[in-house]
C-alpha cells in the first residue's frame, strides 16, 4: 500500500509542476510599451498623448487559457509633444500628478479565441478613481528575442472611455469627454 501511495503522490506532483510550469510571467519592457490616448479638443481637434514611463508584469496560462495584467502608469511622464500642454495636464484642475502621481490597470478576466488573448475586463485606476475598463486586444504575438534570447510578446490593446467617470472634468461639456485609450506593449519573459 505505500508503493501505491508514494506512486500517487510522485504521479500528482509531477501533475501539479506540470500545472504550475504551464503559468508564464513576463515583466513589460519599458522601453517598449507607451500607452497613449486622443481625446477631443473644442470639437476642432484631437489632441494625442503618451506616458513615458511604464512599468507591470503579465501573466498566461495558455493552456488553462487565463492569466493576469498588472499595469503601472507614471501620471508625471505624460507627453502631448508640447511643453506648455505637459504641464497643464499635470496640474490640479486636469490629472493632478501631485495628487494623483499612478495611474493603474488591473484585470479581472483574459478572455481567449482559440490560443490568443483577444480581450481583458479589467479596472482602470485614473485620478484617484477605479472604474471597470474592457481592453481589446488588437494584435497578440510571442517570438524568441534575437538580442535577449529569451521569449518577448507583443501586444497592442485598445480601449475607450468617459474621462468624466474619472473626475477629468476640466473642459466638459464643451470637450468631448470621450477618450480613446492605445497601449502598445512588449513583455520579456522571466
Amino acid at each position: 500500500m505505500k508503493l501505491k501511495q508514494l506512486i500517487i503522490a510522485l504521479l500528482a506532483s509531477g501533475i501539479a509542476a506540470t500545472a504550475f510550469a504551464a503559468v508564464d510571467t513576463y515583466t513589460i519592457d519599458p522601453n517598449h510599451t507607451y500607452p497613449s490616448f486622443e481625446a477631443d479638443h473644442m470639437g476642432l481637434s484631437v489632441w494625442r498623448g503618451k506616458y513615458k514611463k511604464t512599468s507591470g508584469t503579465i501573466t498566461l496560462d495558455r493552456a488553462g487559457k487565463t492569466g493576469a495584467l498588472d499595469i503601472l502608469i507614471d501620471a508625471d511622464s505624460i507627453d502631448f509633444g508640447l511643453d506648455a500642454m505637459n504641464t497643464h495636464a499635470k496640474k490640479e484642475d486636469i490629472f493632478d500628478v501631485t495628487k494623483y502621481p499612478k495611474v493603474i490597470y488591473k484585470s479581472k478576466t483574459i478572455t481567449y479565441t482559440g490560443d490568443v488573448p483577444t480581450s481583458i475586463d479589467g479596472e482602470l485606476t485614473l485620478h484617484g478613481v477605479t472604474k471597470p475598463v474592457t481592453l481589446t486586444i488588437n494584435k497578440f504575438k510571442c517570438v524568441m528575442h534575437p538580442v535577449y534570447k529569451k521569449e518577448v510578446c507583443g501586444a497592442d490593446a485598445s480601449a475607450t472611455f468617459n474621462r468624466g467617470d474619472f473626475g477629468v472634468t476640466k473642459g466638459l461639456p464643451m470637450f468631448s469627454p470621450e477618450v480613446k485609450l492605445a497601449i502598445q506593449v512588449e513583455a520579456l519573459k522571466n
